[in-house]
């Protein structure tokens, strides 16, 4: 493990955090959202995750396989891909609203608010897990620089 490969790991999951942190806050501000570009409702949007190499030129010793890659360089964590939901709207009948269709009924975007707080607390928390930890390496490099100069 390299020097900075610490550094890399905290920054690369704080990063993948951040943008998940966007994405769910997109859909708390737009759970009422009936009409998008798109037309029809607001679509959810998850964040998919995905395994980053820190050194992709490190290769198992062993190797047998040109794709098969060392899991000691599987270090780190990325956006693999921002998807929208597939969960359908939900009809609500409000006759006189401006997006109502000819029964009546307007098409809210299935978000429960409820559940997308609990998913930005958690990206909130796994971010400042990342902050710590990436406080705790530089304390640690900090440590061992003050060890050596004595």
């Amino acid at each position: 493990m390299g020097f900075f490969d610490g550094y890399n790991v905290a920054t690369s999951g704080m990063s993948a955090q951040r943008t998940r942190i966007n994405i769910v806050s997109a859909n708390i501000a737009n759970a009422q959202t009936t009409h998008s570009t798109e037309g029809g409702p607001y679509k959810k949007q998850n964040v998919i995750f995905q395994e980053v190499l820190l050194d992709s030129n490190k290769k198992s010793k062993n190797e047998t396989n040109d794709s098969k890659i060392d899991p000691l360089s599987l270090r780190g964590v990325g956006v693999k891909e921002i998807i929208d939901s597939k969960d359908e709207a939900v009809l609500k009948y409000e006759p006189e609203h401006p997006d109502a269709n000819k029964d009546g009924y307007v098409a809210y975007p299935n978000i429960n608010p409820v559940i997308e707080m609990v998913n930005l607390i958690e990206a909130m928390r796994s971010y400042e897990a990342n902050v710590a930890s990436f406080k705790t390496q530089k304390d640690m490099d900090t440590k061992t620089l003050d060890i050596i100069k004595m």
